[in-house]
């Protein structure tokens, strides 16, 4: 069990509602600190789904690699993309790099397929000057909260994600599976049970795949909503940009979507109501530099607010 002593100090959430806080006393790497605790510290994530570290010595992407590393030894690459990242060096990336004016609903790391890290790690390098902060929510609380016929319809029919890739729009598929060679997208999308086609005219490719509503935490064996239905939705954009979309290229070719499983539209009014329990069960910190926050991408979804000035955030995956 974690302990406070003279080195750090426990804020613990009000109600089980937010992440634990862990912060330093005194001069401590939090590298040596998670090997002296790493089984406590795993007990602690499986309950509260996410830790923030505080006030560590901890100044660059490098020893949060290393960081990384002793919580997860074999990081992730970043495969089967949705989001622009940069690479840090090793398998650290830069936060999803969508435009500073744009908030990022809360969501599970991959949820949208069939392979997602069990962890993802954050490293605020340079917080941003206004906003910026990365919301978070328990994804078990998301799944309580949901009316049960909304649960029910999604579970019986499933979620299909159509994705269409044309140039010069959303992520190209090369960047998307990371590779120019047509016949390794190919063969991942054989792997992943991905339906796939290159078409001659309009966009380049079209992947379509259905995957889970619900998950079963292997660990807690707890029920969470685990997908991105209202993520990759039509819906989810400004209502300019997704009437721009709709008449440039027609719902057939929308560069992503999402269905029911048997191809039918989901209704916006569920996935309003989806979304607004995600509000509901949104939690909001500040960053400050240097901050670590490690969340158990299973239990914990995240999100992104719109800020303004500089902002650097650095993630890893495991």
């Amino acid at each position: 069990m974690l302990e406070e002593n003279n080195a750090v100090s426990y804020l613990y959430p009000p109600e089980d509602k937010g992440i634990l806080i862990i912060e330093a006393r005194k001069s401590i790497s939090p590298i040596s600190w998670i090997q002296a605790n790493k089984k406590d510290f795993e007990k602690a994530l499986l309950k509260f789904g996410g830790i923030l570290l505080r006030n560590f010595d901890i100044y660059a992407v490098s020893e949060f690699n290393r960081f990384a590393q002793e919580i997860c030894p074999y990081l992730l690459n970043y495969t089967y993309r949705s989001t622009p990242r940069t690479n840090l060096g090793g398998k650290i990336y830069t936060a999803t790099e969508y435009p500073a004016d744009q908030y990022i609903p809360l969501h599970n790391e991959n949820a949208y397929s069939d392979s997602w890290p069990s962890k993802i790690m954050f490293f605020c390098v340079i917080p941003a000057k206004d906003g910026g902060e990365t919301p978070i929510a328990d994804s078990r609380k998301i799944f309580k909260r949901l009316d049960t016929e909304i649960i029910n319809k999604f579970i019986k029919k499933g979620i299909l994600y159509v994705r269409n890739y044309s140039p010069g729009v959303d992520l190209s598929w090369q960047e998307v599976f990371q590779t120019s060679n047509k016949l390794e997208v190919e063969k991942y999308c054989k792997e992943h049970s991905i339906e796939y086609s290159w078409n001659k005219k309009g966009p380049e490719l079209t992947t379509k795949q259905i995957c889970q509503v619900v998950l079963t935490h292997p660990l807690t064996k707890e029920d969470v909503w685990f997908n991105q239905a209202h993520l990759f939705h039509i819906s989810s954009l400004r209502r300019d940009v997704a009437q721009s979309l709709l008449i440039e290229f027609g719902e057939e070719n929308l560069p992503r979507n999402s269905y029911y499983g048997d191809g039918s539209p989901i209704e916006e009014a569920v996935l309003e109501k989806i979304r607004d329990v995600y509000d509901k069960e949104s939690i909001i910190f500040k960053w400050q530099k240097g901050d670590l926050m490690v969340l158990d991408n299973i239990l914990m979804a995240h999100g992104r607010n719109p800020y303004s000035g500089e902002r650097k955030i650095a993630v890893a995956m495991g």
